[in-house]
């Protein structure tokens, strides 16, 4: 995808604020081939001690920060390996560390590690995320945006809008970030997952959240959509019709 300028993705965050009426800063995700290619980025901030992948995103989503890590930044295995920085080896495809905690045994713990989306390991040494309207990862690999399930919801419609795409999504459970950047960036599709107890507690995301991941070519593809459908009236947030109102005069707003 072609760079998009800053005032240009400032444009973006704007329309999705307009048309969803978005909360949470819209913010980019980005892998890094060498750690001083990522340390080459605009005002980065390195951290000063150990934090989960959510934190780190959620510095990004909540504080307005354009951070950047490797593995050694990562609390364990868990996270760096689903965003290909640690190999999907023996010893953390076991899940040893979940069993008991997240599921009843072992073996149910190494299906969950089995069955998650992990970008694959030794191409990438480093990650950044940063605010969409900031620029700075230029193009991103994906956006993350969270939102209600009913801003998903029309965000999603409008995607669908221009050559539609029935769109399907998994839930592995903990760890979910593997349902949303980690399948995203593995296999460039829009990924929406319900945030984890991990993302919730450490990364500070609210109860009525969910959490898509998306390239931006289908960001800006959505919002086009979202533009046409409301010019058919379809629009975020939904009035309720009322559950005992003759339907009749509703629909035929929108159908004949």
């Amino acid at each position: 995808m072609k760079q998009i300028t800053a005032g240009e993705w400032v444009q973006v965050v704007e329309n999705l604020k307009r048309l969803i009426s978005i909360r949470t800063i819209p913010i980019g995700m980005k892998l890094f081939q060498t750690k001083e290619e990522m340390e080459s980025i605009e005002r980065i901030k390195r951290p000063d001690r150990i934090f989960t992948a959510d934190q780190i995103v959620a510095q990004a989503a909540r504080l307005g920060w354009t951070v950047g890590v490797t593995a050694e930044d990562l609390a364990g295995p868990q996270c760096s390996t689903v965003l290909g920085l640690h190999p999907r080896d023996e010893r953390w495809l076991s899940g040893e560390e979940m069993a008991g905690v997240w599921f009843e045994t072992k073996k149910d713990s190494k299906k969950h590690q089995e069955s998650m989306h992990c970008v694959p390991y030794g191409m990438f040494e480093a990650m950044a995320v940063s605010p969409l309207i900031s620029g700075r990862l230029n193009p991103p690999d994906i956006c993350l945006i969270y939102g209600t399930p009913g801003q998903m919801m029309m965000l999603l419609n409008g995607l669908q809008w221009k050559g539609y795409e029935k769109l399907e999504w998994g839930f592995v459970g903990e760890s979910s970030c593997s349902d949303s950047w980690g399948r995203a960036l593995k296999t460039g599709k829009p990924s929406l997952s319900i945030p984890c107890f991990a993302e919730r507690r450490y990364g500070g995301v609210l109860d009525d959240e969910l959490l898509l991941a998306i390239q931006p070519a289908d960001l800006l593809k959505a919002i086009e959509g979202m533009n046409s459908l409301s010019k058919n009236g379809l629009r975020y947030p939904v009035p309720a019709y009322g559950i005992q109102q003759d339907v009749r005069e509703g629909l035929g707003v929108s159908y004949k």
